[in-house]
């Protein structure tokens, strides 16, 4: 089949276009100097042009603490991109999945979110995400996935890795959970919802939440140093304090893929265990 995929540059996106490549897909690439979603004559443009049977948006602004400085870019990025990709998709015939995030949620919950939940977003950048899962429309496929790392690109584990080589000790917050989740195992998810054309929301992570504190420790271990390094720490603790509210429970129950019978992403610590000794190589 025939794919864009934009945001390609991301490090979703990488993996993305990887994994249709794999597969044989015609996919076309499109970072933010390819497209820029937020221009509307551009995406109708280029969608026409092209006609996919898919497109993927893994293009957002995503500086979760920027958005609360700057309401109008992250609604632009987050709300109106999607906006007119919907235009675009119908226009063409295309199936739209548009990635999401936990930030929709306001965390308050004692227990995992389900795709029907009610979302509550605390922060500018859960506000627009939300608004660009309506801006899809009803017939796209709504990606929600969370604590997201890969090989490309700046996450979590990354920062971790550069982190253990500077400092003897280092402080996370323990009262934070959420799913890892690795853009090796996302990524053919992703794929699979879109060959499908499975409408409606999608909780997609891997397995097995953790707080932050948890997971540090985690990767800590994997480079095979002390997880005794790690602190415990509580948000409400930091210094300086954070611009954006984060969610206390990020943790999605992948409720939509579960009682549709399609497999789960493997348990988080595999995937970790993969990427760490791939970027320590």
């Amino acid at each position: 089949m025939r794919l864009v995929v934009t945001g390609a540059a991301g490090q979703l996106g990488v993996d993305l276009v990887a994994v249709c490549r794999r597969h044989g897909d015609d996919v076309v690439a499109l970072d933010r100097s390819g497209l820029d979603v937020a221009d509307r004559s551009a995406v109708l443009g280029v969608m026409t042009t092209l006609r996919p049977d898919a497109i993927v948006n893994a293009a957002a602004w995503t500086a979760v603490d920027a958005c609360e400085g700057d309401v109008d870019r992250a609604f632009q990025v987050n709300a109106l991109g999607p906006r007119w990709l919907r235009e675009a998709a119908e226009l063409t015939g295309s199936h739209l999945v548009q990635i999401s995030t936990d930030y929709v949620f306001d965390g308050t919950l004692d227990r995992p979110y389900r795709e029907w939940d009610v979302p509550n977003p605390r922060s500018v950048y859960g506000a627009s995400k939300l608004a660009g899962e309506r801006e899809s429309g009803p017939d796209a496929t709504i990606v929600r996935t969370s604590w997201v790392c890969g090989a490309n690109g700046n996450n979590m584990v990354k920062t971790i890795l550069r982190l253990v080589e500077e400092q003897d000790s280092l402080s996370f917050v323990d009262d934070q959970r959420g799913c890892p989740t690795f853009t090796a195992d996302l990524a053919p998810m992703v794929r699979q919802l879109a060959v499908e054309r499975r409408s409606g929301v999608h909780h997609v992570t891997n397995q097995g939440d953790v707080s932050w504190y948890e997971f540090v420790r985690e990767v800590v271990a994997e480079t095979g140093r002390d997880p005794a390094m790690v602190r415990a720490v509580a948000t409400a603790d930091l210094q300086p304090p954070r611009p954006a509210p984060r969610p206390a429970n990020s943790v999605l129950d992948n409720a939509a893929l579960r009682l549709a019978g399609v497999p789960l992403l493997r348990h988080h610590r595999e995937p970790l265990r993969e990427l760490v000794a791939h970027l320590i190589g």
